[in-house]
């Protein structure tokens, strides 16, 4: 089972934006990571607008790595509930996203193995207000097709996150506070070379 708007061999990548964009941004994060939320609270309505103006797709690559050392399942059952919502379209899927990192918990704390955790931050997205994606996250359908995603993680290079590159090209996304970097300085980071 691959869910819809994916793309890459197993649907390794979520896509947000134009199947046939010129320019895409890929975001390597893990939910469980706390710059990562940081980065998306910060960015993540930046990148979803850029991405409608045509301006780039954005590439998700999602790791687990936190549940290896932070100890849980976390990271691995709310990517799967993540499946679920890019099944109802790529605007679910991003305001997801925006609803797992806004209510993260803690690094320590495994709140996302929690299912009925993961469907009570759905209830904030309208489109997710379906039997089907209630079902997907109850019966975990997409926890096989999570370990293949993680796993391409893994095989990536990529070593921290979050890491943003457009076009391959590395992209700031944390500035030397620890937070992220301005709209304007992000954007400035993403034009065409």
């Amino acid at each position: 089972m691959i869910p819809a708007n994916t793309r890459g061999p197993g649907g390794i990548v979520v896509r947000y934006g134009d199947t046939d964009a010129a320019h895409v941004l890929s975001v390597y994060a893990d939910l469980r990571c706390p710059y990562c939320k940081r980065m998306e609270l910060g960015l993540g309505a930046v990148m979803e607008r850029a991405a409608d103006e045509g301006r780039f797709a954005v590439d998700h690559h999602f790791g687990t790595f936190i549940d290896d050392s932070a100890g849980g399942s976390g990271s691995l059952e709310a990517l799967a509930a993540l499946g679920a919502a890019a099944d109802e379209g790529q605007k679910p899927f991003m305001h997801y996203l925006r609803a797992l990192y806004a209510d993260q918990p803690s690094e320590d704390v495994d709140a996302f193995a929690d299912r009925d955790t993961l469907l009570r931050l759905a209830d904030e997205v309208q489109a997710l207000h379906t039997d089907a994606f209630r079902q997907k996250v109850m019966e975990r359908t997409y926890l096989p097709w999570a370990a293949q995603v993680a796993a391409a993680f893994e095989t990536s290079g990529v070593r921290s996150t979050p890491t943003v590159l457009i076009d391959r090209t590395p992209v700031p996304v944390i500035g030397p506070t620890g937070y992220a970097v301005t709209p304007e300085a992000f954007l400035a980071g993403t034009a065409p070379r």
